[in-house]
């Protein structure tokens, strides 16, 4: 009896504190890396950093005049030199550390042995970044981040900046429209496009640009952001009418911007521009962001008729995307298909398209069509999305770098609520107006009276 009780006093607290702590690093692994994980791994980091990189092939031979220093003061052996160590700065979801890398060494040597240090010090991943010649920084990840989504608090937000998805090394990937003019974002059906492009809207709403719209699924994407659109067409017909508006518009900005360039020659140089954000902000347009979802149903075609129409629209498109950037136009196409096989303009719009955005597709050659001309070894990683992890995509650019990030979840409500509270930023644009959407009435709710009546009695 004594023994069972010794048992259970002794055995309960810790089958307790077993069972929470798995169950706190399944539902909440934030929280486990922070009081467990993190702790762990630094003890691990500190204690085996010189074997662990010696076992890495990072160290190299010491110089003579250390030799000579530790045969002079002690009589211990001469180890190879590893990198030198900086301080260990823990995150919410890791630690980061950098590295001086020691003479004949390059950072991709560390980045080769990533995965054999993850193992080493049992985290989730290790991510390699060049800082300055001779110096990296190793990010450790401590679990899944792409999981559960929680983006940071600063995620580095500012005019014409979005973050919309968590990377997989747990920093913000921002959609920046300065930077990357144009994007195409691919995604079959359930796959997160509409949750990436409800984010883009929403927060894009909060500042003081122009928002179009093109939805050819009748409107059921776009259109409860009506509050905030400046302009929305829901068929091809509508779009037939909205882009010549849009090309007029980039026409008369770039009047602006030559009338500028003609001024006197005794105006000092940094006056002299070539694009909108020379202008001084008084004469500065708004900048608009144009939306096209379902760019399919703009080059599909029944009739004659409407093939005159389609090359019309894809030429005018072409346009926008090549010169629409110094005139402040930027744009966002989203499909599920994107390739030559659509028809005359495809390609050339595709090539246009700096920014590539693929969530999961339905065979290889979509994902080629999206990544494979600027970064194939991204192929295989847009392949490998499992349907049950919706929302996450891979993301490359013309410079050929690429990584995988997860869009966190953002209802419908919320995301119409974020446009309506915006509504007051909508521009006012002579040429939009006529394409301007009808904003629905809320209906109001009359509230039941406290005291129900009761009818009167002789």
């Amino acid at each position: 009896m004594t023994d069972l009780t010794t048992l259970l006093e002794v055995g309960g607290p810790l089958a307790a504190l077993g069972g929470g702590t798995a169950y706190t690093r399944a539902k909440y692994p934030a929280v486990y890396w922070s009081a467990i994980g993190g702790p762990i791994s630094t003890a691990r980091l500190l204690s085996s950093y010189t074997s662990v990189m010696e076992a890495c092939g990072l160290t190299v031979a010491p110089s003579r005049l250390r030799v000579l220093a530790v045969k002079a003061t002690t009589r211990r052996e001469v180890r190879p030199v590893p990198p030198r160590r900086g301080i260990i700065r823990p995150t919410s979801t890791g630690l980061r550390i950098r590295l001086r890398l020691a003479p004949g060494q390059e950072p991709a040597d560390v980045a080769a042995s990533a995965e054999r240090l993850r193992h080493a010090w049992g985290v989730h991943a290790v991510y390699v970044t060049t800082i300055k010649p001779g110096v990296v920084e190793l990010r450790l990840v401590g679990y899944d981040v792409l999981r559960r989504v929680r983006m940071p608090r600063k995620t580095g937000s500012g005019f014409l900046k979005v973050p919309v998805a968590l990377r997989e090394d747990a920093t913000p990937f921002v959609r920046d429209y300065r930077t990357v003019p144009h994007q195409l974002t691919l995604g079959a059906t359930l796959s997160g496009k509409s949750m990436y492009l409800r984010h883009l809207v929403a927060g894009l709403a909060r500042q003081p640009v122009a928002l179009v719209g093109i939805d050819c699924k009748r409107g059921v994407e776009l259109a409860p952001f009506a509050a905030r659109l400046s302009a929305l067409a829901t068929d091809p017909d509508e779009a037939a009418e909205l882009l010549p508006a849009l090309v007029k518009e980039m026409e008369d900005r770039y009047d602006l911007i030559k009338a500028r360039q003609g001024i006197a020659p005794d105006t000092p140089d940094e006056e002299i521009t070539s694009d909108i954000w020379g202008l001084p902000e008084s004469e500065r347009p708004t900048p608009i962001v144009l939306f096209v979802d379902e760019v399919a149903e703009l080059f599909l075609t029944a009739t004659r008729k409407d093939e005159e129409r389609r090359d019309e629209m894809v030429t005018q498109l072409i346009r926008l995307a090549q010169l629409g950037r110094a005139a402040g136009i930027y744009l966002e196409v989203c499909g599920q298909r994107f390739g030559a096989e659509l028809g005359k303009g495809a390609t050339m719009l595709r090539a246009q398209l700096t920014g590539r955005v693929c969530h999961r597709v339905n065979d290889e050659a979509s994902a080629k069509m999206a990544l494979g001309d600027i970064a194939p070894e991204a192929v295989s990683a847009a392949c490998a999305i499992a349907p049950e992890l919706p929302g996450l995509a891979v993301a490359g650019d013309t410079s050929g770098g690429w990584s995988r990030s997860r869009t966190p979840y953002l209802s419908l409500g919320d995301a119409a609520e974020i446009c309506r509270e915006s509504a007051h930023l909508v521009p006012d644009l002579a040429a939009l107006k006529p394409f301007r959407p009808a904003i629905p009435v809320r209906p109001v709710e009359t509230p039941a009276p406290a005291v129900l009546p009761h009818p009167a009695t002789d």
